[in-house]
């Protein structure tokens, strides 16, 4: 099963972080491979986005995905509705006296011809992804 979780810490309180990263269209101001996003309904959990990202040779792939966990500046989780991969993905947060310590983890079950012909491609895709908690930083320090 493909995994990935990168931690950093960025210098604002856990509320603007969590504010931000809840509002899924505001991805594609930190994650590089969206090339839409947009709300379709609900409020916290079972918040549903609809999202295309960049595939294969930069062909537009469907990753919808619906908010599974909501804890206010604590902890979020969605997991994806479309697409050929189906990720489930987690953001904790963890406020240290003003500066606030992120983690990103996503992981994905494949199995069969799934695992075998795109499991590689896939795994350097989730670690691409959690990786962008890097931009994130930057813009919400800027």
């Amino acid at each position: 099963m493909p995994h990935a979780a990168h931690t950093l810490t960025i210098n604002r309180p856990a509320a603007d972080v969590f504010a931000f990263i809840a509002e899924g269209v505001n991805a594609h101001q930190w994650r590089a491979g969206v090339i839409e996003i947009a709300k379709i309904s609900g409020e916290g959990v079972g918040t549903t986005y609809q999202q295309s990202v960049r595939g294969p040779g930069g062909r537009p792939v469907a990753a919808d995905y619906r908010i599974t966990e909501f804890q206010p500046n604590s902890s979020l989780a969605f997991e994806a509705t479309a697409g050929p991969v189906r990720p489930r993905g987690r953001f904790e947060l963890e406020e240290q006296d003003g500066p606030t310590r992120v983690t990103f983890s996503l992981e994905a079950e494949l199995d069969g011809l799934k695992k075998l012909v795109m499991g590689r491609m896939v795994a350097k895709t989730m670690e691409s992804e959690v990786r962008s908690l890097d931009k994130l930083k930057a813009v919400l320090e800027a």
